[in-house]
Parts: C-alpha cells; sequence; structure tokens
C-alpha cells in the first residue's frame, strides 16, 4: 500500500547525499518533495501541513549530531515524526479489572467490521483469553449468518438469537449477549454493530444505544485504508457521535496509496491499534507506528518478521535443523520441515517485503511467484523416504519419476536437487571452518580449494635445486618415515613445527651439507 510513498519519500532523500552542511535551500527542497509525496498519497492537508513543519523546525534549528550527516540527519528527523503522525507509543488493549471486557466494533458497511471480529477473537484466544462474538449486526443480510461462519473458522463462540436480515433488536441482542457471556464465564466480549454506506442519524443512533447498553471498555472505529481523503469525514463524524478509543486499519494489502493510516491519529487524536493485513484470520497485526515509519522509509520491519517467526516455529524442532545444518547432515525432510513452518508465517511476498533495502527491488518481488513454493514442496513430497535422505541416489529415471509424480519438469527437480546439494556443500564448509575463515576451501574459494570438500589438498613436493634445501628436505622425509609407524604419537610440536628425531646427529648433518656444498 504504502509503495508509491516508499518511493517518493526516499527518493527525496537522494540530493543530500555527500553534502557537508544543509542549505536553507536543501531543507526547503526535500521537504517540498515530502509534502507532494504525502499529498499524492491522500493524507488529509491538516496532517500534511502539521508533519512538514515540524520537520522545518526541526532541520533548521536542531543541532546536529557529529555521529550522522545532514543526510542522515534529515532521514532520523522524518522518521522519528512519521512514527509520531502515525501514533507515537503502541498502546495495549484496556482490560476491565472484572471480566468481562466488553469491545464493540462500530464502522460503516463493508470497512471489514465481521471478519475483523473474527480476527480480533482469533488473536485474543491466542493471548490465552476466551472471547465471545456478539451479532449485534442485523441490519445487513446474512450478517449474522458471516459471523457464525468466521466464529467457527476461529473456534469461538456466537451469540446470535436474531435471524436477522432487519429482523430483531440488536440493543436487546448485545444486552443479552452480555449477559450470556457473564453466565458462561467469557472474559471478552466482541459485539458487532451495523453498518451503513454512508454516516447517516439511524446509525448512529443505534450505535449510541448499544454503546450506553453494554457500556464498552474499548470502542473500536474500524477504518477501511482504502478509502482516502473520505477517512477524514468518517472518522471526525464517528468521533463526535459515538466516540471511539482506538483505530483498527484493514486492507492494508491492497493497493491504495495509504493516506487513511497517516491521517487518522492527527485528525481524531486516537492511536491505532492494530492492522489487517489480508483475508486469512491470522493476517492481523499489533499496529506499530516505528515499525510501520520504518517500512515506509525502507528501513524494513525486522521486530515484526521476528514475533511471526516465533510463533510460526518450532523451537525444539528449530534446534535440531540447526545442529544438522552446522554437522551438514540436513536432509530434504529437515527442509520440508523448516518449508511448512515457514509458510505458517505467511505470504513469503509480505515476509520478503519486510526485509530492509527491498523497495529497490520492488518489482522482483512483485513478480514474485508464491507457487514456486507449492512446486517446490510437491516436487520433495513425490521423493521415497530414501531419496529424501540422501539425493546422492536420484539417477535419470528416479528424477522423471519424481517429474511426473509432482507435476514439474526434470529440469525442475535437477535445479532444486542442485540447489540443495550446493546448500549442503555450504553448511559443511561453514561447519568446517568456522565460518567466513573457511572460505578458503569453498569451490571457487580460493586456490587452495582443490581436493575433496572440507580436506587440506595433498602438496606434493619435488627435489630442490638447492643442495643444502635437497639435504634439508631428505632429512626431512627420513624423519616422517621415521614416525609415521608410531600410531597416536605426535607429529610436530606445539607450533607444528617438525620435531627432531632422538637419533639426530648435527655433526652428520654438517658433514652431508659440506659434501653437497663442495659440489
Amino acid at each position: 500500500m504504502f509503495a508509491s510513498l516508499s518511493d517518493r519519500i526516499t527518493a527525496s532523500f537522494k540530493g543530500l547525499r555527500g553534502k557537508g552542511r544543509l542549505t536553507p535551500e536543501d531543507v526547503s527542497a526535500t521537504i517540498s518533495e515530502i509534502r507532494r509525496a504525502l499529498l499524492d498519497a491522500d493524507v488529509a492537508l491538516p496532517a500534511v501541513r502539521a508533519f512538514t513543519a515540524r520537520v522545518r523546525e526541526r532541520a533548521e534549528g536542531a543541532d546536529l549530531s557529529q555521529a550522522l550527516n545532514p543526510g542522515q540527519q534529515i532521514i532520523k528527523i522524518v522518521h522519528e515524526e512519521l512514527v509520531e503522525i502515525l501514533g507515537g507509543e503502541s498502546r495495549e488493549l484496556a482490560f476491565a479489572k472484572n471480566p468481562p471486557t466488553v469491545i464493540m466494533l462500530a464502522g460503516l458497511q463493508g470497512a471489514g467490521k465481521t471478519t475483523l471480529a473474527g480476527k480480533l477473537a482469533h488473536w485474543l484466544k491466542g493471548q490465552g483469553h476466551t472471547p465471545i462474538l456478539v451479532a449485534a449486526d442485523l441490519q445487513r443480510p446474512n450478517a449474522v449468518t458471516q459471523l457464525q461462519i468466521v466464529g467457527e473458522r476461529a473456534g469461538v463462540p456466537v451469540w446470535a438469537p436474531e435471524p436477522g436480515n432487519g429482523v430483531g433488536d440488536p440493543v436487546a441482542v448485545a444486552r443479552s449477549g452480555l449477559e450470556n457471556a457473564k453466565v458462561r464465564q467469557h472474559d471478552v466480549v466482541i459485539v458487532d454493530t451495523a453498518g451503513r454506506l454512508g454516516v447517516d442519524a439511524d446509525m448512529m443512533d443505534q450505535a449510541i444505544r448499544i454503546r450506553d447498553a453494554v457500556q464498552p471498555d474499548e470502542i473500536l472505529f474500524v477504518l477501511d485504508a482504502m478509502i482516502g481523503q473520505d477517512a477524514v469525514n468518517t472518522s471526525i463524524a464517528f468521533r463526535d457521535g459515538v466516540g471511539f478509543t482506538g483505530v483498527v486499519l484493514t486492507k492494508l494489502d491492497g493497493d491504495a496509496r495509504g493516506g487513511a493510516a497517516l491521517s487518522v491519529r492527527t485528525v481524531t487524536g486516537q492511536p491505532v491499534l492494530f492492522a489487517s493485513t489480508g483475508e486469512g484470520l491470522t493476517e492481523f497485526e499489533r499496529f506499530h507506528a516505528d515499525r510501520m515509519a520504518g517500512r515506509i522509509l525502507d528501513m524494513g520491519d525486522m521486530l515484526t518478521l521476528i514475533e511471526q517467526a516465533e510463533r510460526a516455529f518450532d523451537q525444539e524442532e528449530a534446534e535440531k535443523v540447526a545442529a544438522k545444518m552446522v554437522a551438514g547432515d540436513l536432509t530434504l525432510d529437515d527442509f520440508l520441515s523448516q518449508l511448512q513452518q515457514l509458510r505458517k508465517m505467511g505470504s513469503m511476498k509480505k515476509m520478503l517485503g519486510m526485509l530492509p533495502g527491498m523497495a529497490q527491488a520492488r518489482e522482483q518481488l512483485e513478480n514474485f511467484d508464491e507457487r514456486e513454493v507449492d512446486r517446490i514442496e510437491a516436487i520433495v513430497r513425490s521423493m521415497t523416504p530414501a531419496e529424501r535422505a540422501n539425493v546422492k541416489i536420484l539417477n535419470g529415471s528416479r528424477r522423471s519419476r519424481i517429474a511426473k509424480g509432482s507435476g514439474t519438469t526434470v529440469t525442475e527437480v535437477n535445479g532444486l536437487v542442485q540447489r540443495f546439494e550446493q546448500a549442503q556443500i555450504m553448511m559443511r564448509q561453514m561447519g568446517a571452518g568456522g565460518g567466513p575463515g573457511g572460505l578458503g576451501r569453498m569451490p571457487g574459494g580460493g586456490k587452495k580449494a582443490k581436493g575433496r570438500m572440507g580436506q587440506q589438498p595433498q602438496q606434493k613436493r619435488g627435489k630442490s635445486g638447492n643442495p643444502a634445501k635437497r639435504a634439508r628436505q631428505e632429512i626431512e622425509m627420513r624423519q616422517r618415515e621415521a614416525e609415521a609407524p608410531q600410531a597416536g604419537t605426535p607429529s610436530g610440536s606445539v607450533f607444528g613445527a617438525p620435531q627432531q628425531p632422538a637419533d639426530f646427529d648435527p655433526a652428520a648433518f654438517q658433514s652431508d651439507l659440506d659434501k653437497y656444498l663442495k659440489r
């Protein structure tokens, strides 16, 4: 969603690189570019004015750090002001001292309230709570049925005494849902309310009556992040009518310009608490202003990526695989297990987009085919256990069978096997060489990279043309031959130099040396 805004803002910093100091003209030109980028992204005009005024004030009047050049200082200021405009410090949900905690959802029809109710319930369940959904949207056709389906997918009960479709009293449903939650000892009640295509008096009156009936601890305003400038009018109407304590942004995975996310905090004064990034129940996350600002400025969002990995990956299994990687014993079964855990984290494209600097490879990222992961999994699953354990046994007929079984080509099978073998070689080299220091033994890593993997190449030494040196070589050779039969005996001193034999005679050595020198 923020791709265009991110490109425009980061491009505005290019003219600052390499400058020893910033002139007022440099600051004005950069801020003008940022202003145009924000306005093109449908950010509300009051938010744009407040943001650019603050950036200008800090850029022109602040004492610049000695550790950063002027260009880096501007980026730092813009990042900090983006964090502020997006909401500053993250706030937790306000839970009631005496359960149940009541959370009321409000917003326009089509913003995604019903789907969001299921996502929020699923997230709270994962946090150890026992939520229940209350179907108080009796206006929209099949809204009650949709909530029941979403609740079943989330594994959360739904209170729906009325069929909806214009039948029933939503205020009575909300009140009875709260009483039912107390009886069944649910600690969180999520009330889904009706919306309209536009803000009207009937909608506000109904929402106010539901609010007064259940006395919610949190009123979350569900805002479609794709509606642009209209987000300002809608959020102001709900703030002045029903009132709300936090905002949830939906459809952040869309291709709109994302101005709503940058406007709502400045316009309403209430923070964004959650963000919905897709259709799946798990595509829902806490909204962190600093992380979102990092994404916009192409700094990545490693903390969110790490949190998703911690939830998806089995720690014990990951430790076993890590040990196998160090030993160079990783098999395709281990690879398949890690691939399945990786897929639990969600879209590969989204995960790659959280890495720093990915804006420079956005075109390649957009062209990334998620089905490639399916093809890889199909190829591995078409192998027998013995083939997964040892890819060396894969001959031509086996590869042809695997290709037919997975619906791919032999070329794709060969490519996967080749990449896996290269990965095995690299892991063994890293394990044997202790990281970058072992690169000299990697294929193509240097002149010493000959011979079998992980072994030092045997160097054959010819006889030197220098008589003194040749005499020394012959003595060393006799010494090695004398020591070779003694198993378990160290072949050198602590410094790696050959030890002298017990019967070494310096006088005899000098005599041999004089003989060669007289030639």
